[in-house]
This record gives C-alpha cells, structure tokens and sequence, in this order.
C-alpha cells in the first residue's frame, strides 16, 4: 500500500480514532498520493475520520467536493492568515467567495484554518489585512454555528485580543498548538480545544509538552498537520495521516494513559468539536 520511499505504515492504533486537522490536497502534491489511497492508508492505522482543511478558496472548493464524496472525512474552509495578508486589495472579493461555501454543504463543519502569523507575514498592512481576515472568519463561524479552527503563530497575545474582542464562538480548536503551559492556559481558561501535532514528539519542545501537560483530557485534540511536521521516528519526512499513530502513542506514554482509552477520548473531541461523521460501523 506505501511506497517504499515513504515512512512505513506503523502499528495500527487498538480502536479507531480521528486525525483532527490534516490536507490531503496538499499531501497528494507531496507525496503523489491520491486523496484515495491517502484516506485507505489512514483507515488501515484505525485512524478512521479525518479534518480536511482549506486555506484558500481554491483549496476550500476542493475540501467540500472531498469531504462531499467521502464518509471519513468533513471539511474546514478559510483563507490562510498569511495568504490573506498577500492578497492586497482582492482579500474582500476572495472572502466574498469563502463566505459562499461555509453553507454550502453539511460536511463543511470548520472555519479555519484562520488566525493570525506574525512569523511570516511582518509588516503591519499584511498583519491587518491578517485581523479583518480573521474577524470575517470568526463571524461565518458563529452565524452559521462551525467550529473555528486557528491557525497562531508568534501572535498569541494579539490573536486572544481579537477573539475577546469579537467573542468567540462556542468551539474553538487552537490548530497546531505550538504555545507554553501558561498560553495553554489562557486558551483553556476560554474553554478553547488544544491540538497537538507531531512536534509535540521533537527533543527540544519540552515547553509544548509542558502544555501538553496542563491540557484535560476532555479538551484535547490530535492531528498531523499532513503533509507537515513529521513525528519521530520519521521527522523530515513528508507526514501523511496514516503516521497519527506515532503521535497518539507518544502522547499516551507521556499522560501514562491507556492507549486505547486515548483513542476514544480524541475521537469523543472530534465529535465535540464538528459533529458526527455520519459513519455507520
């Protein structure tokens, strides 16, 4: 099923669960894996429901016609905080059209991912263009009741001003989680679900397990982020969401929980978080 120039399928998880955030799009253009068998890969691993998620409109579109043919999988539609912040004059004309499809279709259950990034996008037009982007997101997600799916990166201070100024809606997933235990602490003092990818596994971010470490069980969440960052055992390798595993596993032996039990609080969140899948056993 995997090519052998890819990381090996690892030992499937005891019970199914979800990989909360993921890009299938993009991990086919990394990997030359089709959406398909990306999708069977991951149903292998008992990783059985997946978030795929836009980040501009032309990736959103493809995410519901995705999420649409596919049971496993549910959509979250955005424009991407740094892509917003390079289209210039066109970012209301694109938002216009972002707005048209996070009705479009039951399966799209997310907005996001959205938010702010000060670590690429550095100039202060970009990083306004950035928070109107990001209001309009928050906004779609409470009018028409979809999880808001974060993307933060270097503006954490800033991104919680923004959602306490909007007010935030009822669910909330901090994508990526990528803060300290007393940012983690910010968020889940807002009743904010923290998820967690495969840098969580990296030898030098003892401070994001620190957070991984304060977060309860009922407001945890796990993804890949695929086709980007990578857990150990396979790090600088293209991530795709059939290597989850590693990180539940990871994540299980830091918390000293049980792994199967793990595996059906994550997929309990998803549910939480975006709804029933709709899947039948």
């Amino acid at each position: 099923m995997i090519r052998p120039d890819l990381p090996p399928l690892p030992d499937p998880l005891p019970v199914p669960t979800t990989d909360a955030h993921t890009h299938l799009g993009s991990t086919a253009q990394s990997e030359g894996m089709p959406e398909l068998d990306a999708i069977a890969a991951a149903l292998a691993m008992n990783v059985t429901r997946l978030v795929e998620v836009g980040t501009d409109v032309t990736s959103s579109q493809a995410v519901v016609t995705l999420a649409d043919s596919y049971p496993e999988v549910i959509a979250a539609v955005a424009i991407h905080p740094n892509d917003a912040a390079r289209l210039g004059d066109r970012l209301g004309a694109e938002l216009d059209q972002l707005g048209a499809l996070v009705a479009s279709s039951d399966r799209v259950r997310g907005v996001g991912e959205t938010g702010l990034d000060y670590y690429r996008t550095t100039d202060p037009e970009g990083q306004a263009r950035q928070r109107e982007a990001f209001a309009a997101h928050i906004a779609w997600a409470k009018q028409y009741d979809k999880a808001l799916v974060i993307h933060a990166r270097d503006a954490f201070d800033d991104l919680l001003q923004v959602l306490d100024s909007e007010g935030a809606p009822q669910r909330v997933q901090m994508h990526c989680f990528s803060g300290d235990a007393d940012i983690a602490k910010a968020c889940l003092d807002r009743g904010f679900y923290l998820s967690f990818a495969g840098q969580v596994t990296f030898k030098a971010n003892e401070e994001l397990r620190e957070a991984l470490d304060v977060t309860p069980n009922d407001r945890l969440l796990v993804e890949t982020d695929a086709p980007y960052l990578t857990p150990v055992p396979h790090r600088g390798r293209t991530n795709s969401s059939y290597l989850l595993p590693h990180t539940i596993r990871f994540i299980a032996d830091r918390r000293g929980t049980d792994l199967a039990e793990l595996c059906q609080q994550l997929d309990a969140n998803a549910t939480a978080m975006f709804g029933d899948w709709g899947l039948t056993a």
